[in-house]
Protein backbone atom coordinates (compact mmCIF):
# COMPACT_ATOMS: atom_id res chain seq x y z
CA UNK A 1 0.00 0.00 0.00
CA UNK A 2 1.51 3.26 -1.01
CA UNK A 3 1.55 6.18 1.53
CA UNK A 4 0.03 9.11 -0.41
CA UNK A 5 0.24 11.57 2.48
CA UNK A 6 1.69 11.82 6.06
CA UNK A 7 1.29 14.06 8.29
CA UNK A 8 5.03 14.23 9.58
CA UNK A 9 6.23 14.45 6.34
CA UNK A 10 4.08 17.33 5.15
CA UNK A 11 4.90 19.16 8.70
CA UNK A 12 8.73 18.96 8.45
CA UNK A 13 8.50 19.82 4.99
CA UNK A 14 5.91 22.66 4.68
CA UNK A 15 8.85 24.26 7.70
CA UNK A 16 11.15 24.51 4.55
CA UNK A 17 8.51 25.62 1.63
CA UNK A 18 10.06 28.95 1.40
CA UNK A 19 13.74 27.58 1.46
CA UNK A 20 13.29 25.09 -0.92
CA UNK A 21 11.02 27.39 -3.36
CA UNK A 22 10.33 26.40 -7.02
CA UNK A 23 12.00 22.92 -6.44
CA UNK A 24 9.57 21.93 -3.40
CA UNK A 25 7.05 19.97 -4.90
CA UNK A 26 9.62 18.17 -6.86
CA UNK A 27 11.55 17.46 -3.68
CA UNK A 28 8.43 16.32 -1.69
CA UNK A 29 7.88 14.24 -4.16
CA UNK A 30 11.00 12.71 -4.24
CA UNK A 31 10.90 12.08 -0.57
CA UNK A 32 7.68 10.29 -0.66
CA UNK A 33 8.47 7.94 -3.63
CA UNK A 34 12.14 7.25 -1.50
CA UNK A 35 9.96 6.84 1.45
CA UNK A 36 7.64 4.85 0.26
CA UNK A 37 10.56 2.89 -1.61
CA UNK A 38 11.87 2.08 1.82
CA UNK A 39 8.57 0.60 3.39
CA UNK A 40 8.18 -2.00 0.39
CA UNK A 41 12.01 -3.20 0.51
CA UNK A 42 11.65 -4.47 4.29
CA UNK A 43 8.95 -4.40 7.14
CA UNK A 44 9.62 -1.57 9.08
CA UNK A 45 8.46 -1.36 13.22
CA UNK A 46 5.74 1.93 13.69
CA UNK A 47 9.53 3.45 15.34
CA UNK A 48 11.77 2.60 12.02
CA UNK A 49 9.09 4.38 9.95
CA UNK A 50 9.07 7.61 11.56
CA UNK A 51 12.93 7.45 11.70
CA UNK A 52 12.59 6.67 7.75
CA UNK A 53 10.60 9.56 7.74
CA UNK A 54 12.77 12.37 9.44
CA UNK A 55 15.70 11.24 7.27
CA UNK A 56 13.85 11.45 3.93
CA UNK A 57 12.72 15.09 5.08
CA UNK A 58 16.51 16.01 5.67
CA UNK A 59 18.86 13.74 3.59
CA UNK A 60 19.33 16.53 1.01
CA UNK A 61 17.94 19.62 2.58
CA UNK A 62 21.47 20.87 2.62
CA UNK A 63 20.95 21.84 -0.94
CA UNK A 64 18.31 24.57 -0.38
CA UNK A 65 19.33 25.55 3.07
CA UNK A 66 23.13 25.38 2.60
CA UNK A 67 23.01 26.37 -1.00
CA UNK A 68 25.36 23.63 -1.69
CA UNK A 69 25.67 20.68 -4.09
CA UNK A 70 28.29 19.30 -0.50
CA UNK A 71 24.94 19.12 1.27
CA UNK A 72 25.49 15.93 3.62
CA UNK A 73 26.97 17.94 6.17
CA UNK A 74 24.18 20.86 6.60
CA UNK A 75 21.81 17.98 5.86
CA UNK A 76 22.77 16.36 9.05
CA UNK A 77 23.00 19.78 10.57
CA UNK A 78 19.37 19.72 9.87
CA UNK A 79 18.34 16.80 11.21
CA UNK A 80 20.07 16.99 14.45
CA UNK A 81 18.56 20.57 14.83
CA UNK A 82 15.13 18.92 14.39
CA UNK A 83 15.65 15.91 16.38
CA UNK A 84 17.26 17.89 19.15
CA UNK A 85 13.98 19.92 19.50
CA UNK A 86 11.87 16.90 19.45
CA UNK A 87 13.85 15.54 22.29
CA UNK A 88 14.49 12.94 19.72
CA UNK A 89 18.60 13.07 20.26
CA UNK A 90 18.90 8.75 20.88
CA UNK A 91 17.97 8.74 16.87
CA UNK A 92 20.89 11.18 16.16
CA UNK A 93 23.67 8.38 15.22
CA UNK A 94 21.07 6.16 13.18
CA UNK A 95 19.67 9.19 11.32
CA UNK A 96 22.97 10.59 10.78
CA UNK A 97 24.31 7.42 9.33
CA UNK A 98 21.06 7.54 7.43
CA UNK A 99 21.83 10.43 5.25
CA UNK A 100 25.25 10.37 5.30
CA UNK A 101 25.13 6.83 3.78
CA UNK A 102 22.40 7.35 1.36
CA UNK A 103 24.70 7.86 -1.55
CA UNK A 104 27.20 5.00 -1.06
CA UNK A 105 27.59 3.20 -3.91
CA UNK A 106 28.05 -0.37 -1.92
CA UNK A 107 25.80 -2.15 0.11
CA UNK A 108 26.09 -0.64 4.00
CA UNK A 109 26.58 -3.58 5.97
CA UNK A 110 27.31 -2.94 9.57
CA UNK A 111 26.09 -4.73 12.00
CA UNK A 112 22.06 -3.60 13.48
CA UNK A 113 22.14 -1.00 10.88
CA UNK A 114 19.49 -2.20 8.40
CA UNK A 115 17.69 1.10 8.00
CA UNK A 116 21.21 2.68 6.76
CA UNK A 117 20.90 -0.07 3.85
CA UNK A 118 16.82 0.28 3.57
CA UNK A 119 17.84 4.65 3.15
CA UNK A 120 20.41 3.83 0.69
CA UNK A 121 18.47 1.72 -1.74
CA UNK A 122 15.36 3.26 -1.00
CA UNK A 123 17.04 6.94 -2.71
CA UNK A 124 18.83 4.49 -4.98
CA UNK A 125 15.30 3.64 -6.79
CA UNK A 126 14.48 7.00 -7.16
CA UNK A 127 17.62 8.91 -7.85
CA UNK A 128 17.92 6.00 -10.91
CA UNK A 129 14.50 6.76 -11.94
CA UNK A 130 13.84 3.61 -11.22
CA UNK A 131 16.06 1.87 -13.39
CA UNK A 132 18.03 0.14 -10.40
CA UNK A 133 15.14 -1.33 -8.44
CA UNK A 134 17.29 -3.44 -5.64
CA UNK A 135 14.59 -6.13 -5.78
CA UNK A 136 11.60 -4.88 -5.92
CA UNK A 137 8.55 -5.62 -8.99
CA UNK A 138 8.77 -3.49 -11.54
CA UNK A 139 5.07 -2.75 -10.89
CA UNK A 140 5.69 -1.03 -7.27
CA UNK A 141 8.55 0.98 -8.80
CA UNK A 142 5.82 2.15 -11.38
CA UNK A 143 2.96 2.69 -9.44
CA UNK A 144 4.85 4.52 -6.88
CA UNK A 145 6.65 7.19 -9.21
CA UNK A 146 3.06 7.18 -11.30
CA UNK A 147 1.83 8.76 -7.75
CA UNK A 148 4.38 11.37 -7.08
CA UNK A 149 5.49 12.91 -10.35
CA UNK A 150 9.08 13.93 -10.31
CA UNK A 151 8.19 17.40 -10.58
CA UNK A 152 11.38 18.40 -12.23
CA UNK A 153 13.28 17.26 -9.18
CA UNK A 154 16.15 15.05 -11.47
CA UNK A 155 16.49 18.09 -13.71
CA UNK A 156 17.38 20.41 -11.37
CA UNK A 157 20.03 17.58 -9.75
CA UNK A 158 21.56 18.01 -13.21
CA UNK A 159 21.45 21.25 -13.52
CA UNK A 160 22.83 21.90 -9.76
CA UNK A 161 25.63 19.20 -10.30
CA UNK A 162 26.47 21.16 -13.62
CA UNK A 163 26.68 24.13 -11.72
CA UNK A 164 29.13 22.38 -9.04
CA UNK A 165 31.28 20.44 -11.36
CA UNK A 166 32.45 23.59 -13.41
CA UNK A 167 33.56 25.13 -10.12
CA UNK A 168 35.15 22.13 -9.06
CA UNK A 169 36.55 20.35 -11.51
CA UNK A 170 38.49 17.69 -8.87
CA UNK A 171 35.85 16.88 -6.74
CA UNK A 172 32.47 16.56 -8.88
CA UNK A 173 29.99 14.54 -6.83
CA UNK A 174 31.76 15.08 -3.06
CA UNK A 175 28.08 13.38 -1.99
CA UNK A 176 29.38 9.83 -3.22
CA UNK A 177 31.51 7.50 -0.75
CA UNK A 178 32.44 3.88 -2.16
Amino acid sequence: MIIQENRLLDEILGGYREVIGGDFEGYKNHVYRMVNFCLVLDKTSEEETEKIIIAGCFHDIGIWTAGTFDYLSPSIDAANEYLEGKDLIDWKPEIERMIDQHHKVRSFSEENDKLVEIFRKGDLVDFSLGLVKCGLPRATVNAIRNQFPNAGFHKGLVRLAGSWFCRHPLNPVPVIKW
